[in-house]
């Protein structure tokens, strides 16, 4: 079998489209009938995803596209461009690692996208009003027109089925995101922590789901009242985006310059020294589509203070300090701070469920599935078995 992944976005640094990418790859390889995979990444994304994945396998052929780094090239390419670089290579399977343009049966095989959220639907905020609406029909119009939908977590599966038509939701299914343990070694903390005060670490791309601006507040509420050592600090890991002058204002309006630090593009070796050092970690989404932060902690034996939403529950079960999303927020943090910060730290969990060898087993069943080779029937992949005509397509030009 014959597998190419599209993982051209726009990060040049890991967040969780690209941590999804690469733990796809570490799956599928750890197969021991594992497919060919032509793996296709922006230039822009040659060091991030040369760190992340970090395998030489003479299964995976990694190809750089040379592209202008900007939404219009990469919009361009996957609509104009993929399609014949998938008839080029004969693929069996194509999986986009998230929605994007797509030709209506333009690949002459089965396609996959990875659905990782519906926030264009459920927080247009993150995009702004004309953005937002651009991002909606971007995404429907994938949807509509791709075979299979693997979603990320239940939670996503259900926010599907309430924007989109039953006719969409038939093709999805619930293949959680692999959550690899960050490697042991030379851990080593970031330049802005090595005076050694107590941190606390909140991981959030600058967006209105995310809520760090209410961390801010939380966090100054609880040094006021001493829930927190005198000397703690607060580390935002994320990238930059549209809440980024609102994070700003609030630091400034709270007089937390010198106590609040932002962050993006740190190493794996320095995230596990955070997981492994911080207070414990702070999560107050108001909505998420996955709790990659919530089970990479939890594997690193970090504790986690977290708001209760279904994709934190459904990834921390029991072993999360879940504070309610109401206007009541910041009073019950602060109690939660107090109380893991009294409880022996936890040791490291054991996911087995989120391993990457588990999760590309299921994908790699999802892939027979839809190009009918015989399967395993547990997981109940898809609901109608889809057959797909192959398409002869000339040879194009080299990727």
């Amino acid at each position: 079998m014959k597998v190419v992944i599209a993982a051209l976005t726009a990060p040049t640094n890991l967040n969780g489209v690209s941590r999804h990418a690469a733990n796809l790859v570490r799956g599928l390889l750890a197969q021991p009938d594992a497919p060919e995979i032509h793996f296709l990444a922006g230039e822009w994304q040659q060091r991030m995803f040369g760190a992340a994945i970090a395998r030489a396998d003479s299964r995976l052929h990694v190809h750089w596209i040379p592209l202008r780094h900007n939404n219009f090239s990469r919009i361009r390419w996957y609509y104009d461009d993929l399609p014949a670089v998938v008839a080029q290579l004969y693929a069996d399977v194509v999986h986009m690692t998230c929605p994007a343009p797509l030709r209506a049966r333009a690949f002459g095989c089965p396609g996959v996208v990875s659905l990782h959220d519906l926030y264009p639907f459920d927080i247009p905020g993150n995009f702004g009003s004309i953005r937002s609406r651009f991002t909606r029909m971007l995404m429907r119009d994938c949807l509509m027109r791709i075979d299979a939908i693997a979603c990320v977590s239940a939670y996503t599966q259900t926010r599907l089925a309430a924007w989109l038509p039953p006719q969409v939701c038939q093709k999805a299914l619930t293949i959680p995101n692999a959550v690899e343990p960050l490697l042991a070694g030379a851990q080593r903390p970031p330049d802005a922590l090595r005076g050694g005060e107590p941190f606390v670490l909140c991981i959030a791309q600058h967006r209105q789901n995310k809520n760090v601006p209410l961390a801010i507040q939380a966090f100054a509420s609880a040094l006021n009242s001493k829930a927190l050592p005198w000397n703690a600090r607060l580390l935002v890991l994320g990238i930059s985006g549209p809440d980024t002058p609102r994070i700003l204002a609030e630091i400034d309006r709270l007089h937390l310059d010198r106590r609040v630090i932002l962050l993006n593009g740190i190493t794996d070796p320095e995230l596990r020294w955070c997981y492994r050092n911080s207070l414990f970690l702070f999560a107050p989404s108001s909505i998420e589509g996955f709790g990659l932060p919530i089970a990479e902690a939890l594997i690193a034996g970090c504790p986690v203070v977290c708001s209760d939403i279904p994709a934190f529950r459904e990834v921390g079960g029991a072993r999360c300090r879940y504070v309610a999303v109401n206007r009541e927020a910041i009073d019950g943090y602060i109690a939660a701070f107090r109380d893991v910060l009294l409880l022996p730290r936890p040791a490291g969990a054991s996911m087995p469920e989120f391993a990457p060898s588990t999760i590309g087993s299921r994908y790699l069943e999802l892939y027979r599935r839809l190009i009918g080779l015989p399967t395993m029937p547990q997981h109940g992949i898809l609901r109608h078995p889809i057959s797909i005509e192959r398409k002869a397509e000339a040879p194009v030009s080299p990727v």
